[in-house]
């Protein structure tokens, strides 16, 4: 009977274990196992640029209204600059209310003959993805859209975007609008961007306006007597159809739709004072695009920790110094002059190295620095390499990580005298070299 009673006892806590060990397995997808049915899709780390996660991450394709995060940062610049305010007022051309009034399109509706403040403009346009205020801000700003066209080429330009073409303010298709397309770009254009371009947008107007999330993140808005919901699923909305798409953390950025595009999304989170920003593109439905980002993000999440490597300070061994000409002292110590944290998996910590570029104008002939040198004083570069497999870079199109390599200590400038009896020994010493070598000569 003890053993019968022994038996069941172990059954029922085999299924304890194992029923605990259901519940509380965390999610754990490696990138071998992340499937994304996004035709394009990038994973980025918003302190350092390292990307995480890549697929097709180079391949240009229409965003649809994720176009606007570039509207969006070139109105906070103008803000910043003085050039308006978030009170300054405009009214609606035609042209951007025939688009307001167009229901195939995105949009509110807006009344003419009326003044918007540019923070009701903006807020739409963030919040609800609205393409009449969107073209309103861009005339404001420009005086035409066509010229706003310039200026956001001229900023993907500037920030690095590496795969981009910009043809209108707002992510529609120029055909949609007829006559109404943007004076110089083509009448069948559309806006073209690559994930990597994207996540690369994301990250300097997230970097450059952190105000933007504070906007994104609002579920919603009042706006012309109505009250509008933030197109972003993955925040907490309260109608309950949604919240199984809320994601904590979640506080931006924009999502996408056009015929072309497909269903998009750009979005980002920050847990345990980590951010990550994600793209994903050309997914099937308004749930697809949520869903692929929940599992792109929760890989960052969960694959990766912040870890610093090396700290500020840190010296590769046998390369701690560099020879110095015409100082008090012969050498330098030179060293990182900050820490390396990057996001890496566990156990990678000894796939990362070191390694030191002098430079070069900084030497003279015989490959010295020359007296004075000064306290940080910067050396060269010092470069964080990866060397282990699939390494997926950095959002700015490198592969690695670079800080400055500066000196640790002040070398004066020995004094004339110093100088002179050492370029006497010198003068001596190669006169004796020289008597060597002829003897060395008679003998061979």
């Amino acid at each position: 009977m003890k053993q019968i009673y022994s038996k069941i006892l172990m059954m029922v806590l085999v299924v304890l274990l194992a029923s605990t060990s259901f519940i509380t397995q965390p999610k754990n997808i490696h990138a071998a196992e992340l499937e994304l049915d996004a035709e394009s899709a990038i994973l980025v780390d918003a302190e350092t640029g390292k990307v995480l996660f890549a697929k097709n991450p180079d391949m240009a394709l229409p965003p649809a209204s994720m176009t606007k995060m570039m509207t969006e940062y070139l109105v906070l610049e103008a803000i910043e600059n003085g050039e308006i305010t978030w009170e300054t007022t405009t009214q609606i051309s035609d042209y951007a209310y025939s688009i307001s009034a167009n229901p195939n399109f995105s949009g509110i509706g807006l009344t003419q003959d009326k003044s918007y403040s540019v923070k009701e403009l903006y807020e739409a346009m963030a919040i609800f993805s609205d393409n009449g205020t969107t073209i309103t801000l861009a005339e404001l700003i420009a005086g035409s859209e066509g010229e706003f066209v310039k200026l956001m080429n001229q900023k993907g330009e500037e920030l690095g975007l590496p795969d981009f073409e910009f043809v209108n303010s707002t992510g529609l298709d120029n055909e949609t609008l007829g006559d109404n397309h943007p004076e110089g770009t083509d009448p069948n254009g559309t806006n073209l961007l690559s994930a990597r371009s994207l996540a690369l947008l994301a990250y300097n107007l997230i970097k450059d306006f952190p105000h933007a999330l504070d906007i994104s993140s609002r579920i919603e808005d009042d706006f012309e007597g109505y009250t509008v919901e933030n197109l972003n699923w993955m925040l907490p909305h309260e109608a309950s159809y949604l919240k199984q798409f809320y994601y904590e953390g979640m506080d931006g950025l924009k999502t996408g739709y056009t015929g072309l595009a497909g269903y998009t999304f750009t979005g980002t989170a920050e847990r345990d004072g980590n951010r990550l920003i994600s793209v994903v593109m050309r997914t099937d439905s308004k749930a697809a695009r949520f869903e692929q980002t929940a599992r792109l993000l929760d890989y960052g999440f969960g694959q990766f920790e912040d870890k610093e490597l090396f700290a500020k300070g840190f010296q590769l061994e046998k390369q701690e110094t560099l020879p110095v000409a015409k100082g008090k002292e012969d050498t330098v110590e030179i060293s990182i002059n900050e820490a390396f944290t990057v996001p890496i998996k566990s156990g990678e910590e000894e796939l990362y190295k070191v390694e030191y570029t002098v430079n070069k104008d900084k030497l003279n002939k015989d490959g010295e620095l020359v007296a004075p040198v000064k306290k940080g004083d910067k050396i060269g570069t010092a470069t964080l390499v990866y060397t282990g497999e699939n390494d997926n870079g950095y959002i700015f199109n490198s592969k690695n990580q670079t800080v400055d390599l500066v000196a640790d200590q002040t070398v004066e400038k020995a004094n004339w005298f110093m100088l002179t009896l050492g370029a006497i020994g010198d003068f001596f010493s190669g006169i004796f070299t020289s008597i060597v070598d002829t003897v060395k000569g008679w003998f061979s």
